[in-house]
């Protein structure tokens, strides 16, 4: 009973917050413009999301998302290289950017007052990039040691980035954000040029604004900085998807490290349509009976009561353009084996499975999410990251509040149902890191990578 008025007092307080309007308008080339006002204190966030990630590259010039990521800091004519960042440093802002397999994004958090500068200079690079070729040269370099220290030289990455490049065969999540190392050898200037003319324009973006602003001047800002910038003609997309999986994949990752580890992902949906689809929340919520705090069955199972394992995890994201991943990961304690993770592994989900799932765990997941979305709602900056995923995504900011009362909808029922569909060995992917010795292995300084 408890936790039941736990969840409803967090409910009205997601609903007081969530009743600050939301205000959208598309310019005349096309730009999405979506302000949240906040007038909690007196900051905001700039955010510009660009609808394209590595899974719109092509074979041969993987990770040139990421590449243009960096080269967006590179200057334009009344911008020099290095100037963005130290304007809005002085200013007493922070700013940054980041690739993702669905989207590229670049965010400023100012003062309130520092809204004209930003879009100033977020417009200006929005179409006036110089790719001076010298620039491009020292920064692939960057993003190649990136790759290194990152991926290449940290194991559980690794096992990552094969385990996507196994699991997926057909759609472009195959590939790794960063890109493979020999796209990168040979990637030239004009590949990121050729990128930034095909799809940074406001046609293929989404402004979001949040914070101690007020509407009207957000939008007659945004149309005195951005409004100007021509609409391109973007490629025709088509729809890529993935096969459903015929049998058990297994691989294993050789690689220096100290402990052996385990990645199991079995292939899941992703949400569709927010008021229709019931999968993706309940293995939201499936997510959360098995992981989510030290009570949590696999943490309380693996690591407390068997110690076969050292730590245990799940990873599922509901939000994405293409399709999703269920991944359970563990690794073994001192004397154990990845054998013994697995099998341990496999005996909970069977459980969960075979008995479902209790009123009290499911009461506990509901009020995690419920209490999660309240702590988050504080920061103006997620409330500007939660719209703009879903915007990238293909949903609407607008359906926020459905996902909340859908996931408190969620049945026992249902997280047995899809616990049942979804650990299905045909649909599995095994990754294991089988530990090298680490003598010899490269060092590489991660300050060497550009913050960006």
């Amino acid at each position: 009973m408890r936790i039941q008025l736990i969840i409803i007092a967090l409910l009205l307080q997601i609903t007081s917050v969530a009743q600050a309007e939301v205000f959208e308008k598309t310019l005349g080339n096309g730009l999405k413009v979506i302000v949240k006002e906040d007038h909690r204190a007196p900051v905001l966030v700039q955010q510009v999301w660009y609808h394209v990630g590595s899974m719109d590259e092509r074979t041969g010039t993987t990770g040139v998302a990421h590449v243009l990521e960096h080269m967006m800091f590179k200057g334009t004519k009344d911008v020099p290289v290095g100037e963005f960042s130290r304007i809005i440093a002085s200013a007493g802002g922070r700013e940054n950017a980041f690739t993702a397999y669905d989207h590229t994004a670049y965010f400023q958090q100012l003062h309130k007052s520092k809204l004209p500068l930003a879009m100033k200079l977020e417009s200006d690079r929005m179409h006036n990039l110089q790719m001076a070729k010298k620039e491009f040269d020292k920064e692939i370099q960057v993003v190649m040691e990136e790759r290194r220290w990152r991926t290449d030289d940290d194991p559980h990455s690794l096992v990552f980035e094969k385990l996507m490049a196994a699991a997926y065969q057909e759609h472009p999540y195959h590939n790794p954000i960063i890109g493979w190392m020999d796209d990168l050898v040979n990637m030239t200037d004009v590949d990121a040029l050729n990128w930034y003319k095909t799809w940074y324009a406001p046609n293929n973006a989404t402004l979001v604004i949040a914070g101690d602003v007020k509407v009207s001047e957000v939008f007659a800002l945004a149309q005195k900085y951005y409004g100007g910038i021509p609409e391109v003609k973007l490629p025709v997309r088509k729809a890529v998807g993935e096969a459903p999986q015929i049998g058990i994949k297994r691989i294993v990752v050789k690689a220096p490290a100290e402990l052996p580890y385990l990645v199991m992902a079995w292939h899941a949906p992703t949400l569709r349509d927010a008021e229709k689809d019931w999968k993706p929340y309940a293995l939201e919520v499936l997510a959360g009976v098995l992981d989510g705090n030290s009570s949590a069955r696999l943490n309380k199972a693996l690591v407390h009561d068997q110690q076969v394992a050292t730590e245990v995890g799940t990873g599922y994201d509901s939000v994405a353009r293409g399709p999703a991943l269920f991944i359970v990961e563990g690794t073994p304690r001192e004397g154990k084996t990845v054998g013994d993770v697995e099998h341990a592994l496999r005996e909970q989900l069977e459980l969960l499975v075979r008995d479902g799932v209790s009123a009290e765990e499911l009461q506990r997941v509901k009020a995690q999410v419920t209490a999660g979305e309240v702590y988050k709602r504080d920061s103006v900056f997620y409330q500007a990251m939660q719209i703009g995923q879903l915007e990238s995504a293909g949903l609407s900011y607008k359906v926020i509040p459905v996902t909340l009362q859908k996931l408190q909808a969620v049945t026992a029922q249902q997280v047995q149902d899809v616990a049942r569909e979804i650990f299905n060995d045909d649909q599995l992917t095994v990754a294991t890191l089988d530990p090298q010795p680490l003598s010899g292995k490269p060092k590489h300084n991660p300050g060497a990578a550009h913050v960006h």
